[in-house]
């Protein structure tokens, strides 16, 4: 039986791309394995939003080559496969830079996978083939019924493609633009992963919150029309969904924090920046004011809400005083998490061409103590939870013998000691101390 080693970066939505493909490969009688040197299908699953994350891919091919030529050597075939954003953005300049890969394959085209591994084996070995064309075809259609997973949690896809277009972003040119999966295919796997076992569902999409989705009665739905749609399946305890703009949160799916108990008291809500000037030149088409004013109605409809965000340091031309309002704006929402980077130029959108490029050392030092004002947030965040007992899901085992690790409804990992059969079980803990990133606490009787 022929084995695939699949190496995922970025996004929680490559994680669920890359559990497709192995299905996919499955049907072809390709089994998974966790050791590169056992694989005779090798895959990077890329994400292209930093530079850092494109570079890695190609570090990680010099590793591939080396095993490839030792298996070489003895006999044995290894194709090699770039998949995903990177292989999107960069499919040519992949193929002449890294002779190793044999096959290069954008995101919208990985179910063509078993096909394409036909061809770059029958192909003479000139140069890598490549499919990054968006087919017309429907991927999700074509792909093979979902898998049961046997965990806990899972993603879901729901949404891809963006047509915000803002200026530093790649997605609209390696996800290409919003696609909704209708309402009816995705009951249709959500049912079958909570019959699996899973107790937890994110919905995922680049711009999640723009879903629209075709419904049973053959009109667009919205998001919050999903979700009331999915928590009524039996067994599903918990509904999460990520990442959204906020400029597509929509008042019934504001409504629904308030009034849906599974849908998650957490919110993933990038605001990029607190300058007005630089989230027009962001193309973001929302001011600081507007995100403000959309964070009171949020919290209007649920007080309890957790918000986490992404925030983009050194976008060009960002001043001192720009940079400053960020902070301004950080300390007035108060965030439990977030995500800061410094701005990265991706090649072929319009932020790579604007003029006055921030330095890097100005960047890092601006990110310094930006991250500094976010771990003092996320740090009083889980203080607070000290004494109190909340409901965990636990997911999978700790780092000691008789742990186990799961998800506050806040999304904080907590520990605590519990017996394997705990797994996949919503039981109450309460918190004795917390750490930057976690909570640890011990299981109460209900």
């Amino acid at each position: 039986m022929p084995k695939v080693f699949i190496r995922t970066f970025g996004c929680q939505m490559n994680v669920y791309d890359s559990e497709r493909m192995v299905e996919a490969l499955s049907e072809k009688g390709y089994a998974e394995t966790a050791s590169l040197e056992d694989a005779d299908l090798v895959i990077l699953n890329t994400c292209h939003i930093r530079e850092k994350a494109a570079e890695k891919v190609y570090s990680d091919l010099g590793r591939v080559r080396q095993v490839k030529e030792e298996r070489d050597a003895n006999g044995q075939q290894t194709l090699v496969a770039v998949v995903g954003c990177v292989a999107q953005a960069e499919g040519p300049e992949i193929a002449a830079r890294a002779p190793v890969v044999d096959l290069v394959v954008g995101p919208q085209s990985y179910h063509r996978l078993p096909g394409l591994i036909d061809k770059a084996q029958a192909r003479p070995k000139t140069r890598a083939l490549i499919d990054t064309a968006f087919p017309e075809d429907d991927k999700f259609q074509e792909l093979p019924e979902r898998a049961i997973t046997h965990a806990p949690t899972a993603f879901l896809t729901v949404q891809e493609g963006c047509d915000r277009f803002c200026t530093f972003c790649v997605v609209p040119y390696t996800r290409g633009m919003e696609y909704s999966r209708s309402v009816a295919e995705v009951e249709s796997e959500a049912r079958r992963l909570v019959a699996g076992g899973v107790r937890e569902i994110t919905l995922l999409g680049q711009n999640v919150n723009a879903f629209h989705g075709e419904g049973p009665d053959g009109e667009a739905w919205s998001l919050a029309q999903l979700i009331r749609r999915l928590a009524q399946i039996e067994g599903l305890a918990r509904l999460r969904f990520t990442t959204s703009h906020p400029n597509d949160m929509a008042e019934d799916l504001i409504a629904a924090h308030g009034i849906e108990p599974k849908l998650m008291p957490y919110l993933h809500l990038p605001f990029q920046a607190g300058a007005d000037r630089i989230l027009a030149a962001m193309n973001r088409k929302h001011t600081a004011r507007d995100y403000l004013d959309l964070v009171a109605r949020i919290r209007a409809a649920q007080p309890e809400i957790a918000l986490s965000t992404d925030i983009i340091v050194g976008f060009p031309g960002e001043t001192e005083a720009e940079f400053a309002a960020t902070l301004r704006l950080v300390e007035e929402v108060g965030f439990a998490q977030a995500y800061s980077f410094k701005y990265s130029p991706r090649p072929g959108t319009p932020g790579a061409k604007l003029a006055d490029q921030v330095s890097d050392g100005i960047k890092t030092e601006r990110l310094a103590r930006l991250k500094e004002l976010l771990d003092s947030q996320q740090t009083a965040f889980n203080a607070r939870f000290v004494g109190r007992t909340i409901p965990v899901l636990f997911e999978r085992p700790g780092r000691r013998p008789g742990q186990l690790i799961g998800r506050s409804p806040y999304l904080q990992s907590v520990h605590a000691e519990a017996p394997a059969e705990a797994r996949g079980q919503i039981l109450p803990v309460e918190i004795l101390s917390f750490g930057p990133n976690s909570l640890a606490g011990v299981i109460r009787s209900a």
